[in-house]
């Protein structure tokens, strides 16, 4: 099953992080995003910048990104920047690490 078939599961602060290999093997999964394993953020994650053609563009991507979120109750950072310029981070905050949620989010996103 691909990974935007699947739907997030529920995690707490007591969901395991995945490995960097896990994490490595997902990513060939969901070309664009990048990973970072560093934890410069504080945590590792996977980010994504997308420019469009103008703020409306944006502001509808970031929307329909708020709906993916909401269906899996997984949540990416949003940035918009400047008019027509979207950051997206994903990590899952309860435990300071990378879970299949968030590779599974990605590839949601990916598919817009």
């Amino acid at each position: 099953m691909s990974l935007s078939d699947k739907k997030c599961a529920p995690c707490s602060g007591k969901t395991p992080r995945l490995s960097s290999d896990e994490a490595k093997i997902l990513a060939e999964q969901i070309p664009g995003w990048k990973l970072d394993l560093e934890a410069g953020a504080g945590s590792a994650g996977l980010y994504r910048h997308y420019k469009f053609k103008n703020f409306a563009e944006a502001v509808k991507f970031i929307n329909q990104v708020a709906v993916i979120a909401e269906e899996q109750g997984h949540h990416p950072d949003l940035h918009l920047i400047n008019y027509n310029q979207v950051s997206l981070w994903l990590t899952t905050h309860a435990i300071r690490g990378l879970s299949d949620n968030d590779f599974i989010v990605a590839a949601k996103i990916s598919l817009l």
